[in-house]
């Protein structure tokens, strides 16, 4: 048996409970590993509310948890016992001590001396990966945009924007700026005191805007330039729901164990406080990515 934190039905972050429940099997294709944590994503709220069942139906009772950071305890592939892994698990599971995980999702972890560290990359690093270079198209010398920096996905993405050589301008809430001018923004706007700036070869927006900025959003973008929203639609704007591709944790991987990419873990909390992480979530109370040791 193993505690794991799960629902049985949808509702408010009283419905989350930790329980003993049976270690799963692992079935073809998947090994089992032995969880050093998860990481929270706001979107976690949206399936535990029953906001997102229309898209992703989920079968209950659910364990929480698509960050997956762990030790392979059964072989399976080109695994073996003990290797130190990574992945997002699109099925979810991770919020547990153990979780059956489909082998071609993992990577090797390297960069992260402690392993609990890694889980704070594959959903956060992932959209942020795909919003810079696949759909933004950043390159050296344009000028960026991130729009929601401090939030989890912001502070990857003004890394791999700096990595893409584009001078980049944060938006950023006093709680969170430092941290953002840390990670290597040029400039971090307070959004609730000063004018975004125009002109921009590229604007990325990581925030939940409602439809008056997400107006002011669509009118910074020079003609011919890139419009990227993770977080809600604007016009002209490309959306998107990241991919699960386990090559580029690999390549996120890589560049954490070079130093070039940085994870700003903002607290730690254990299994127990899951439920009250999703209300402090909620009101918005929380900032950067939070782990969930097992």
């Amino acid at each position: 048996m193993m505690k794991a934190a799960r629902f049985h039905e949808y509702g408010g972050a009283d419905v989350i409970r930790v329980e003993r429940v049976p270690v799963p099997e692992p079935g073809a294709g998947e090994v089992l590993v032995r969880i050093a944590a998860t990481s929270f994503n706001p979107s976690d709220t949206a399936l535990r509310a029953g906001r997102l069942r229309e898209v992703l139906p989920l079968a209950l009772p659910y364990v929480p948890g698509w960050d997956v950071a762990g030790t392979v305890v059964t072989a399976a592939g080109r695994w073996k016992a003990g290797d130190r892994v990574m992945g997002r698990t699109d099925a979810g599971g991770a919020a547990a001590e153990f979780a059956a995980v489909p082998a071609s999702v993992l990577v090797g972890v390297t960069g992260f001396a402690e392993l609990a560290a890694a889980a704070a990359v594959p959903v956060a690093g992932l959209t942020a990966w795909q919003a810079v270079f696949e759909h933004g198209k950043v390159a050296a010398g344009q000028r960026v945009l991130i729009n929601g920096a401090g939030g989890g996905v912001g502070g990857f993405a003004v890394q791999l924007a700096k990595l893409a050589g584009a001078t980049v301008i944060a938006t950023a809430s006093p709680r969170s700026a430092a941290t953002v001018a840390g990670l290597g923004a040029d400039e971090v706007i307070d959004y609730t005191r000063s004018p975004l700036p125009e002109g921009m070869d590229v604007v990325i927006n990581l925030a939940p805007v409602g439809p008056e900025q997400a107006s002011v959003l669509a009118t910074l973008v020079r003609p011919g330039g890139a419009g990227v929203s993770v977080a809600a639609p604007i016009r002209g704007f490309f959306s998107f729901t990241a991919r699960n591709d386990p090559g580029q944790v690999a390549e996120m991987d890589a560049l954490a164990a070079a130093g070039t990419l940085l994870v700003d873990v903002t607290e730690t909390v254990p299994l127990e406080g899951l439920a009250d992480l999703h209300r402090r979530s909620e009101a918005g109370l929380t900032r950067g990515k939070i782990l969930v040791a097992v």
